[in-house]
């Protein structure tokens, strides 16, 4: 299936192809391969709206999940019909991260692929409000990405890192 990718933001050069494949190999790592899966890569103003909307928080943020099910972590979806067998969307804040990354000195396209692990993860149904739920979804994330770093040499960690 497809990963359909849509750069709605001009801040940021964004290296495309390179994320897509990530995407893909991280889709592949969490077994749903059979599912779409749409990224969209996000100025701060959009991210702003949508967490705002959303979380009822109108502060721009790094990546926000909207599940196509509603599945228990580590479930994979059920679908009934071809049109079903999606994951969602995953909103991608670029602008934020490279803001983010131009403080700490962390690659750019590193942080990229891990926060889009992370939202994957989300679409799962994966959360971190509770230490249990971070520890589950930390995990989840640190074999996703080291079946990752296996097949492109990288040494990506998960996202939540330190969360609890």
């Amino acid at each position: 299936m497809s990963v359909a990718l849509r750069n709605a933001q001009r801040a940021v050069p964004v290296r495309r192809a390179p994320l897509r494949r990530a995407v893909c190999a991280l889709r592949a790592a969490l077994g749903a391969s059979r599912f779409d899966v749409g990224l969209v890569c996000a100025s701060n103003a959009l991210m702003q709206r949508l967490n705002g909307a959303y979380r009822q928080c109108p502060e721009p943020t790094d990546v926000l999940s909207f599940p196509f099910h509603q599945v228990a972590a580590g479930e994979l979806p059920r679908p009934r019909c071809r049109d079903e067998y999606n994951l969602g969307d995953i909103f991608l804040g670029v602008e934020y991260i490279h803001q983010q990354c131009c403080e700490t000195g962390e690659d750019f396209d590193d942080v990229l692929t891990v926060t889009a692990a992370h939202g994957l993860c989300h679409l799962l149904g994966y959360r971190h409000d509770t230490k249990p739920e971070w520890e589950q979804m930390y995990q989840k994330e640190a074999q996703i990405l080291e079946e990752l770093n296996r097949l492109t040499g990288s040494r990506l960690r998960p996202l939540t890192a330190g969360l609890f």
